[in-house]
């Protein structure tokens, strides 16, 4: 379903990610795991077709993203760390928005938003302003821009950043739901959640991959928790890193 060739990309000398190759099929839950500035940002930002790499290509069910972006991204949907809301709408007024844009029928918006909104547990605050929201509602509106319209990849960078308990396991409850029908990306710093949500683990240190396995191998093979192998992979890789590879998300956010 999703083909990762050679991707690469540079902020004019710098590497933020280099040769980075996977594939990955529906039915999959992938953790994409790293240290800040290892790269994980702009690799989210290449599948979802926000930035163009320097590099490489990536394939949906064989459409290449680069030559076909508008027929690609009618399958991907992505949430940022920080989903992009307007806080004067409400929540079914920017629910509806995102529906036209990702060309929803007209006749079948207000089914497949009251739907989304069941799903992801808003439909008791859809006439609220997004600005009136809690972390958690905002989150989840979040998540429900991302399923609207059924995309077949959902692409999730750090769906539970700032959520309490509670909403973390919610949160993890909606991602499971998706896993028959979809390939679900997420990156999380949350390395039990992973453990507990992900299928396969991707770790990215200084924009290379350092590790490609199934959640339940890597756990038996190392007889460690997954912290404890992400922290000895991650640290062995950070004292191996040239000066000048010392990039951070922030760096790829403003050169972008």
């Amino acid at each position: 379903m999703l083909e990762v060739n050679h991707l690469v990309k540079r902020y004019g000398k710098h590497p933020a990610v280099s040769e980075l190759n996977f594939t990955a099929e529906r039915g999959e839950i992938l953790g994409l795991l790293g240290p800040n500035g290892a790269g994980k940002s702009t690799t989210m930002n290449m599948l979802a077709g926000y930035i163009a790499p320097t590099a490489g290509e990536i394939k949906i069910d064989g459409i290449d993203l680069l030559k076909n972006p508008s027929k690609a991204k009618e399958k991907i949907g992505y949430m940022p760390e920080i989903p992009p809301l307007y806080p004067d709408m409400t929540v079914k007024e920017q629910l509806m928005f995102v529906a036209e844009l990702r060309h929803v029928p007209k006749h079948k918006r207000t089914e497949c938003v009251d739907r989304v909104m069941r799903q992801c547990g808003v439909l008791d605050v859809s006439q609220r302003l997004i600005k009136n929201l809690s972390k958690g509602y905002r989150q989840r509106v979040g998540f429900a821009q991302a399923v609207l319209g059924d995309p077949d990849i959902i692409i999730l960078d750090e769906p539970t950043a700032g959520l309490d308990p509670r909403q973390i396991r919610e949160m993890r409850e909606m991602i499971l739901d998706l896993k028959p029908d979809h390939l679900v990306i997420l990156s999380s710093h949350i390395l039990t959640e992973i453990e507990e949500v992900c299928d396969h683990v991707l770790i990215i240190s200084n924009g290379t991959l350092v590790l490609s396995d199934t959640t339940e191998h890597l756990l038996d093979e190392h007889q460690e928790s997954l912290e404890d192998v992400f922290l000895e992979l991650t640290e062995q890789e950070i004292e191996e890193a040239p000066e000048d590879h010392d990039i951070t998300d922030d760096d790829e956010e403003e050169e972008a």
